[in-house]
């Protein structure tokens, strides 16, 4: 217990039998669930329950990578795996902007993408060969590397190459996809689902910790507003971060107008970019998450939305500055 007392503000409800409580349960970040049915005797002798307020975020290691540090951290890559030649011409890039900047990056490509709105719309190479060319990412650039699951069936494979396994905002509440990424031992990025009241993301944080995994971030994507239309709300973002856990917040993503191909230049607002970009990260987040590709008006997916590799530097600048300002002022 001590290596946490000192961030904790602990209140103990004494019972010396052994007794219950009668509180509802309260969450630890990062640590563990207490419930009013939880003896706390098997762990602390003579008290039943313990209530703590915590303000301590946990920090996730990934490769060399402290996300939830000071430090702002960069989630990038194109939104589908298409031929090396794209994948290769956007990781020498991110690998340059990466020195430039000193902004660690986990490099992102889904193999599937089972969310497309018709048959016809390429969706991925598939889980083997996807697999293989992030394996070829991982092993001539050095990027951490990250990709989403659709099916339980793919956690296990999937991490044998991954360093980080996401769930898609849209299946963020399946808990048989949940318990299979989190049972990999590899980090869960959840993504927020445009249906879901921030504050809620605690249901799926719990799924995963309860699955014995608790190296978890949280990523905000925007919220549906209204019909084919989302809005990126910044409290979402101080109540996700009241989870504990690294919060990243999804640019690229946050643009897309639904019910618009992204293939047409009218389904992502990249008019919004510098704004929703610059206010998300002012109001506290420890990485974004920027889909990236060499020439995204020919990307094969979320071409109305990806940002093109050879512009991220600038575009990143002002985001760093930011960030640095927001980390200074930020409560301890």
């Amino acid at each position: 217990m001590s290596d946490f007392l000192n961030y904790l503000n602990i209140l103990f409800c004494a019972n010396r039998e052994g007794r219950d409580c009668p509180l509802p349960y309260f969450y630890v970040p990062g640590h563990f669930w207490v419930s009013r049915k939880h003896k706390m005797s098997n762990i602390i002798p003579n008290f039943a329950t313990i209530i703590i307020h915590c303000m301590s975020k946990k920090k996730i290691k990934i490769g060399n990578i402290e996300c939830g540090a000071d430090q702002l951290f960069l989630i990038s890559g194109p939104c589908v795996i298409e031929d090396e030649s794209i994948m290769f011409k956007t990781a020498e890039k991110l690998k340059e902007v990466s020195q430039q900047l000193n902004i660690p990056i986990i490099y992102k490509s889904s193999f599937l993408k089972d969310n497309r709105s018709d048959l016809k719309y390429y969706d991925g190479p598939g889980l083997k060969k996807g697999l293989e060319m992030l394996a070829k990412v991982k092993e001539k650039f050095g990027f951490p590397i990250l990709t989403d699951i659709h099916y339980p069936d793919q956690a296990a494979p999937a991490a044998e190459v991954c360093d980080v396994l996401q769930i898609p905002a849209y299946l963020c509440m399946q808990t048989s996809l949940i318990v299979a990424a989190a049972k990999t031992g590899r980090v869960i990025n959840i993504k927020h689902g445009q249906f879901l009241a921030p504050e809620n993301m605690k249901h799926p944080v719990k799924k995963c910790v309860d699955s014995g995994n608790d190296n978890i971030i949280l990523t905000e994507r925007g919220y549906t507003f209204g019909y084919n239309d989302l809005v990126v709300d910044p409290r979402s973002l101080y109540h996700m971060n009241q989870l504990g856990y690294p919060v990243v917040f999804d640019i690229t993503h946050s643009i897309r107008k639904y019910g618009i191909p992204s293939a047409d230049a009218k389904g992502g607002a990249r008019e919004f970019l510098p704004v929703i970009s610059r206010a998300g990260v002012a109001s506290g987040v420890d990485g974004v998450f920027i889909e990236t590709h060499p020439d995204p008006s020919k990307a094969l997916c979320d071409a109305a939305s990806q940002l093109s590799v050879y512009d991220l530097k600038a575009f990143l600048e002002p985001l760093i500055e930011i960030h640095n300002t927001e980390v200074k002022y930020r409560e301890k």
